[in-house]
């Protein structure tokens, strides 16, 4: 360390030497403040770690040991009070002016003793010097309860990188332990504010295994919520329920618990009362030994859980330098996966014994259970009987579709399936809707846990083929009429067949599929490409049919059309037709179809005001 040769004004009972810190502290104050913690507010749950930790070091050796933690907050200045291992000269030499030693090392403090990793929550030297992100001043207090004789021992420091060190007599602090004082730095006075302190403490302090308390008002409330016992299962719902409300601030559909003992973890994992988005992040609610690690762990649970927030209690993950997140390795790995086995236990566990619950949860939030289903053949064939699809039988689950249909058809998109479900389901065939997310996918997953099953993807010819035909005298007979509608739709790569179906309320039926679509979309491309990739895009042509404009015959709209004399009009009336049923069906209009609606229209009422023109 560096020597100083001034000398300190503050009285000494011994010589005290001035130092200066190994760091630059403005710069390491500016770090800590704007890089590695998210708010200064962590400068309480460092002081909280520390006073923890020294107990956690004295009962090893002193089981019997009281253990309190008492902050007395003054508007300006703090005073933080433990009854931990306390520290001697030679440690605070150590811990306090080397930054980066650590509490944690398995020879524990300066004397040897051997400690397991796991029993520490923070780094001594670091974590007090973080407080200086709210502090001009820091004074710490200490006497050793594992050198009783030894002299207490008075750190002060302020934030211009300067320290002192002396020695007390014993009446400046009678029983071993640590107390800290902080003076606030400008504009801070407001983080040990009384109530700031005791709502900060309360945030990361309450599951804390000792009895912390601000000022006489307790912070730890233990046991936690899901370690309490409580006289029936409906009174512990409630309980958890009204947790999760003064936690996370709404009411959830359930609580499902996350009770993993070879892990370390004990919690709970609230279902949230309305759907959210597969893509929207869910953030937890983790503590580490008892102290809240952070509010926003991101990573804890399987992506398809996005349904769930968790609150929990762990001893065995590991957290980032910050400790306001956690460290991806192996056993988050391992408690990732196990905590998504707990949440496909409770979502089998609500199948087999409270069906009113899962149908409830599965209005909800039924897209994460797909999500889930998709990867996961036994939850698939679990929730076979209660997921919900669209079909054109109504929102059945796709057991129940099965049983009613040899073939289970599906489209691929809600357009495609909009297109056909009046007409297949006046035709008697079935069709699911897997347009929305995950549905084709589990849709096309189905023969794998219910054997024996057909699944086919419904295209254009499937819907034709289920059409009646037209009487080959009657097609013949409108033979005129199909050849001046086939002429006006042609330049819109788009064929007009003849069919008899129901309803009749539909006059014409567009139909198209994945690859009539690429086709049409390249033939356009192709038309507006220079002459060397016409030719390429001219090679691509494929042989996939086009996309076809279905009049039905029994349709009185379509009869009285047919009989018209006019070709012009006939041209007119069935542009009409195809925009009508483009519309229908809620396709995307290109620019030429956009154009032919606009010239149907006015077309058409030329034609309905003709006869007054000419009066």
């Amino acid at each position: 360390m560096d020597s100083q040769t001034s000398k300190s004004s503050q009285p000494s009972q011994s010589p005290q030497s001035p130092h200066t810190f190994q760091v630059d502290l403005r710069g390491l104050v500016d770090l800590l403040s704007h890089h590695l913690y998210s708010s200064p507010k962590v400068y309480l749950r460092e002081l909280l770690q520390n006073a923890v930790d020294a107990i956690t070091a004295r009962r090893a050796e002193q089981p019997d040991a009281p253990a309190r933690v008492r902050l007395y907050a003054e508007t300006g200045a703090l005073r933080v009070e433990d009854t931990g291992v306390g520290l001697t000269e030679a440690d605070v030499h150590t811990l306090l002016a080397t930054i980066g030693r650590s509490s944690k090392r398995t020879d524990a403090l300066a004397d040897g003793i051997q400690e397991v990793r796991s029993d520490f929550l923070g780094q001594f030297g670091i974590g007090l010097l973080a407080c200086f992100v709210v502090a001009e001043r820091i004074r710490v207090v200490s006497r050793s309860a594992r050198t009783p004789d030894a002299a207490v021992v008075e750190w002060t420091a302020s934030d211009d990188g300067s320290y002192t060190v002396r020695t007390l007599p014993h009446e400046a602090r009678p029983e071993p332990g640590t107390t800290v004082h902080l003076v606030a730095r400008a504009g801070a006075g407001e983080w040990l504010a009384p109530e700031r302190v005791l709502t900060l403490a309360r945030d990361f302090g309450s599951l804390l295994p000792y009895d912390v308390r601000v000022d006489d008002e307790a912070v730890t409330d233990l046991p936690a919520p899901w370690d309490r016992s409580y006289p029936s299962p409906a009174n512990r719902r409630v309980a958890l329920a009204r947790h999760c409300h003064e936690l996370f601030g709404f009411t959830p559909l359930d609580s499902i618990e996350l009770n993993v003992p070879l892990a370390g973890i004990r919690g709970v994992a609230y279902v949230l009362p309305a759907a959210v988005s597969p893509a929207q992040r869910a953030t937890h609610r983790v503590h580490l030994k008892g102290m809240l690690l952070t509010e926003r762990a991101e990573q804890l649970l399987p992506d398809w859980a996005f349904f769930v927030r968790c609150v929990l209690d762990t001893d065995s993950l590991r957290p980032t330098a910050s400790r306001e997140s956690l460290y991806e390795d192996e056993t988050l790995a391992a408690v990732r996966e196990a905590l998504g086995t707990r949440i496909r236990s409770w979502l089998t566990g609500l199948a087999a014994g409270d069906p009113q619950r899962l149908a409830a949860f599965l209005s909800v939030h039924h897209l994460g259970v797909k999500s889930l289903a998709r990867h996961d053949k036994e939850m698939l064939r679990t929730m076979l009987p209660w997921l919900p699809f669209e079909t054109t039988d109504g929102q059945l689950s796709l057991e129940e579709f099965a049983q009613r249909h040899p073939v289970v058809h599906f489209t691929r998109t809600v357009e495609e399936y909009r297109q056909v479900a009046p007409i297949a389901s006046a035709q008697g065939v079935g069709v699911v809707n897997g347009g929305y997310t995950y549905d084709s996918e589990l849709v096309e997953a189905l023969p794998s846990v219910r054997p024996g099953t057909v699944v086919a993807e419904l295209d254009a010819d499937t819907v034709t083929a289920h059409l009646d035909a037209v009487d080959p005298a009657e097609e013949l007979a409108l033979s005129g009429f199909l050849a001046a509608a086939r002429a006006k739709l042609d330049p819109l790569g788009c064929d007009v067949v003849l069919r008899a179906f129901h309803p009749l309320s539909v006059p014409a039926l567009h139909l198209d599929d994945r690859a009539a679509r690429h086709e049409q979309a390249r033939a356009e491309a192709e038309e507006q490409a220079d002459d060397l990739w016409a030719g390429i895009l001219g090679s691509l042509r494929g042989s996939a049919p086009r996309a076809r404009l279905v009049l039905n015959h029994l349709s009185p709209l379509i009869r009285r059309i047919s009989s018209l004399g006019d070709p012009e009009l006939i041209g007119t009336a069935t542009e009409s037709l195809y925009g009508q049923a483009l519309l229908m069906a809620q396709r995307p209009l290109r620019p030429a179809d956009t154009a032919l609606l606009n010239r149907a229209f006015i077309g058409l009422l030329e034609w309905a005001t003709h006869g007054e023109d000419g009066n």
